[in-house]
């Protein structure tokens, strides 16, 4: 923890083994350590010696550790807070980034990856002192009322989209998410809703690829009475019935080029006319997008407008897909599974240990939707309470259960993960090759692609160093 002056870090946690291997692990001259097993003693001592991070587990007394990160964020707004623990909820993820947390580790990570976060969180506690920056977002923004999660998954891929989600809720940038088709875009841009400030306000979903162009406009902006063939009256459009709320555009990429330029200039000045119409109204709308397209690719065919694209690109959330996080198949499996019993449509049932173990075999091309869409199915099929691998209705080799169907699968899925490999380090080869020409033409990206042959959209591809 070297370069860093005098700082100091207070842990709360209801292991004396844990508080002790902590300060031994980021021991270090220029830190000091004070650690207890009580949230209202961490809370004084944070206070006391104006400390510079808290390191706190989720499960504390008499307070949890985010009902303590409230109360810390309260005292000092820009307070280094890291939270830890067996997470249980997915909810309590986003709403600890969502108030200010600088990081929520999962217990099994801890250990391998403390020391590092660490020694970020001291970093920008001495710049925030530095800068004597101040915060005022204190819990200003309302939680949604249910307890229930949102989003079901504890893969370390899912842990990075609850932090994403987290902090882009706090304010009202464009978000777009992109990710296969039935990996849960729609769920998380329902996170985002919920978690914001307009959560109590109106929140529509429409998916554009799903109505016809001539329509999609009609739609999104409204029409007036005898604008068009079969507009008998006047139409309130999307955007006036969310004002002040949330308008998720599922499929983005395909909306028709005449709409996506209606829609640009919605998103530079709030201002739109319906179909058919002279006034220009107003609305205050926050956008979040969806599509499993390439937008790069498709603005470089010329079907999706650039300025649009980079309105739209301002955060950007990537959905992995269920494949890249097979530990979190069975928790969706018997979610999914449980909540078939609840709506009434099937009796209580389980998965036995044998259909878990073939429902984290497969390679899952639908990803959480053809999860669910075979959980229903299989319910409607068994015999029993309990679901067995042949109960599951995947394709023939896979029920038999022989040994062909298993070497087929995974074939399949040592394929994938090959591919997924191969892909990672050529784009990590194409980083590295678009960094040594920026450095060769000084800097000017146009020569620098033009000495690689580069075109607009690989260049933007290999410029870029967000992961998706």
């Amino acid at each position: 923890m070297a370069d860093i002056q005098k700082q100091t870090i207070v842990v709360a946690d209801n292991d004396p083994d844990f508080l002790k291997w902590v300060e031994k692990h980021l021991e270090a001259k220029s830190l000091d350590f004070y650690t207890t097993s009580s949230a209202d003693e961490a809370l004084e001592l944070f206070k006391k010696h104006d400390a510079d991070l808290l390191i706190a587990e989720f499960h504390l007394q008499p307070i949890d550790g985010v009902a303590l990160l409230k109360k810390v964020r309260l005292t000092k707004p820009n307070a280094m807070v890291i939270l830890n623990g067996l997470v249980n909820s997915t909810n309590a993820v986003i709403e600890s980034m969502r108030i200010g947390a600088f990081d929520v580790m999962p217990r099994e990570s801890i250990h391998f990856e403390l020391r590092s976060v660490a020694e970020r969180a001291l970093r920008s506690a001495e710049q925030m002192r530095l800068a004597e920056a101040g915060s005022h977002d204190t819990g200003a923004i309302p939680t949604p009322q249910s307890d229930d999660d949102l989003i079901i998954g504890r893969s370390s891929a899912m842990q990075d989209v609850y932090k994403l989600i987290g902090r882009v809720a706090r304010a009202d940038a464009p978000v777009l998410i992109t990710g296969e088709s039935g990996s849960g875009k729609e769920v998380v841009s329902n996170a985002i809703h919920k978690f914001s400030r307009r959560a109590k306000l109106e929140y529509v979903a429409i998916n554009c690829a799903a109505i016809p162009g001539n329509l999609l406009e009609s739609e999104l902006f409204g029409h007036e009475k005898g604008s068009f063939t079969g507009a008998v009256s006047q139409r309130v459009g999307r955007f006036e019935q969310c004002d002040g709320g949330t308008l998720f555009l599922d499929e983005i990429g395909d909306m028709p080029l005449e709409v996506q330029s209606k829609l640009l200039r919605v998103l530079q000045s709030g201002e739109f006319s319906r179909v058919g119409g002279n006034q220009t109204m107003h609305s205050d709308v926050r956008i979040l997008a969806a599509t499993n397209k390439r937008l790069e690719e498709e603005v470089e065919n010329g079907t999706f407008r650039e300025d649009l694209f980079y309105r739209l690109n301002v955060v950007r959330i990537h959905i992995p897909p269920l494949r890249r996080r097979i530990e979190d198949v069975s928790l969706l499996a018997e979610f999914f599974l449980r909540k078939q019993s609840e709506t009434g449509k099937h009796r209580a049932m389980q998965f036995s240990a044998e259909a878990i173990d073939a429902l984290e075999n497969h390679t899952w091309p639908g990803n959480v939707r053809e999860l669910e869409n075979l959980v229903e199915r299989a319910c409607v099929l068994a015999s029993g309470n309990v679901l067995l691998p042949s109960d599951l209705p995947f394709d023939e080799k896979e029920t038999e259960g022989g040994r062909e169907g298993d070497s087929a699968d995974s074939a399949a899925r040592s394929f994938l993960a090959a591919a997924d490999e191969t892909i990672s380090a050529f784009e990590l080869a194409g980083r590295a090759l678009v960094k040594a020409a920026l450095a060769n033409a000084e800097g000017d990206e146009k020569a620098a692609a033009r000495v690689l042959g580069m075109k607009p959209a690989e260049w933007k591809r290999f410029s870029e160093t967000g992961d998706e």
